[in-house]
């Protein structure tokens, strides 16, 4: 008969006896048992035996059937090797468990040669240059939606735009005005530290200055932008995608840039700029405390060698690319937000997408813009 796992049960006395294994004659003489709870104490080694005889098994489940076939092929090496004195029930499981094996060599994992790593990275060069056309036609809708709203300021979304500005500004106004205030403790410990070896520690306000007006203030303050505001651009677009909103707002012929986007990356837009002023304060407003502590940098001090040795141009050249920076976070979040699917899968990929990629393209950004400066001479 068989049991509920398809194993083959016979009701005899002798279904019961310890399962043996030996070679005689040429034969592998199997009988007893064969099943999962004793199948671990035969052997599996059958030298001198071409044929396999399992008149004597008297009890046999698919483990004893995976058994027989493993000695089979370990038997076999290229031959064939009868097995003999089989029921008709016991040949039937065996065939099954034989169809069912995996064939030899198919878990070893295929070692990839040149023309596959070649080929893998052409594949990788051409989906990237589609997400950047498709990211390109999306910076060219959402910049056509925006000058059909400067030409028509009636069909801007003025509550959605403040409640962005609040949610991507003025809620984010805390954690960046610490972590600037923090680099700014931290450039001036370590250039303190750098600089007294050649007695030039004065010069540790020039270095702050320079290194937050420029550059830490706003790279630091978009990334942390990005991070927290990108990622919830993309949720929020993905979660009313996943619940079909954004394609009834098309089916009722509302269009998702006008309402879902543009409010978005207007505010960030109008938001980064004043993010990174408070970010500048706040790293020189540290530089100057730990100067004071380190070196005896009075804040005065700090403050008449800032406003004598530092050019304004310095602020001008971080604050100039706040803007651009924020339509980076803001086209990214929203259009990864478009394609998330119908699962949560698609959703949590896509968020951790946006991020990656915003701040991967605001670092990419930030050494066009150094070099363009450089170029001009700012």
């Amino acid at each position: 008969m068989t049991g509920r796992n398809g194993n083959l049960i016979q009701n005899d006395p002798g279904a019961r006896q310890a399962p043996e294994a030996s070679v005689e004659d040429g034969a592998l003489i199997l009988s007893g048992t064969l099943v999962i709870e004793n199948i671990a104490t035969l052997r599996h080694d059958a030298k001198g035996a071409s044929a396999i005889d399992i008149s004597n098994v008297r009890h046999m489940d698919t483990a004893g059937a995976w058994y027989v076939v493993d000695m089979q092929q370990r038997i076999a090496e290229g031959g064939d090797v009868p097995i003999t004195g089989a029921s008709e029930a016991q040949t039937q499981l065996i065939d099954t468990v034989r169809r069912n094996m995996p064939p030899k060599g198919s878990a070893r994992t295929k070692r990839r040669t040149l023309p596959d790593r070649i080929e893998a990275l052409g594949r990788r060069a051409s989906e990237a240059g589609k997400v950047a056309v498709e990211l390109i036609s999306f910076l060219g809708q959402v910049i056509a939606a925006m000058g059909g709203i400067f030409i028509r300021p009636r069909r801007l979304r003025l509550t959605s735009l403040v409640h962005h500005m609040q949610e991507v500004g003025w809620n984010a106004i805390p954690i960046v005005a610490l972590m600037s205030f923090l680099i700014g403790v931290v450039l001036a410990f370590q250039g303190s530290v750098q600089l007294r070896q050649f007695g030039a520690e004065v010069f540790v306000v020039d270095l702050i200055a320079i290194a937050v007006l420029r550059e830490l203030g706003i790279l630091l303050t978009s990334i942390v932008v990005a991070g927290r505001s990108g990622s919830a651009y993309t949720a929020a677009i993905g979660s009313m995608k996943m619940r079909e909103e954004v394609d009834a707002m098309r089916t009722l012929g509302l269009d998702p840039i006008d309402i879902l986007v543009v409010p978005r990356v207007l505010a960030l837009m109008l938001m980064l700029p004043v993010l990174g002023l408070i970010s500048d304060i706040s790293g020189l407003v540290g530089g100057a405390m730990m100067s004071w502590i380190e070196l005896g940098v009075s804040p005065a001090v700090f403050q008449s060698r800032l406003v004598a040795n530092t050019d304004v141009w310095h602020f001008f050249v971080g604050i100039i690319k706040a803007p651009f920076f924020a339509l980076i976070i803001g086209i990214i979040g929203c259009y990864e937000g478009l394609k998330v699917g119908g699962n949560a899968e698609s959703l949590g990929r896509l968020t951790s997408t946006s991020v990656v990629l915003s701040i991967f393209m605001v670092i990419v950004a930030d050494a066009l813009f150094s070099v363009v400066f450089a170029l001009i001479g700012i």
